[in-house]
């Protein structure tokens, strides 16, 4: 029996607006059926774009390293290393590196989601 065990480097990373992306654990990656788990790096000054929501679950993210803002429904706060934020189901929320470093953020999801399951929000732009 092989354990459902995924390393960080062995899953290719997404290019995507304002981070890079590696879907870590997922039903693809590891038989995940109920939850999923990806890793991105925001690198200093990027914003996670565009403006999104998740519909049908809940996301929460974990600063493995770095620091930045993140913004639900307009509403700004600070996160550095250590913090945790729940991004409520149906919310829109984006997050900004505003540090000097790049940010490593766990982001899980509950129920499993991918982005062909994330709304869109172009119009949304991360509050001054």
């Amino acid at each position: 029996m092989k354990l459902p065990i995924v390393e960080e480097n062995s899953i290719p990373a997404l290019d995507l607006p304002g981070r890079r992306l590696r879907w870590l654990m997922n039903e693809e990656t590891a038989g995940a059926q109920h939850c999923s788990m990806c890793m991105i790096q925001v690198a200093p000054g990027e914003t996670v774009r565009p403006a999104h929501s998740h519909p049908n679950g809940e996301e929460v993210i974990y600063i493995v390293q770095g620091s930045g803002k993140v913004m639900i429904e307009g509403v700004v706060e600070p996160v550095k290393a250590g913090s945790t934020v729940l991004f409520p189901q149906g919310k829109v929320h984006m997050l900004r590196n505003s540090g000097t470093e790049e940010m490593k953020v766990v982001c899980f999801f509950a129920p499993a989601t991918s982005l062909d399951n994330y709304k869109f929000f172009d119009d949304v732009e991360f509050p001054e």
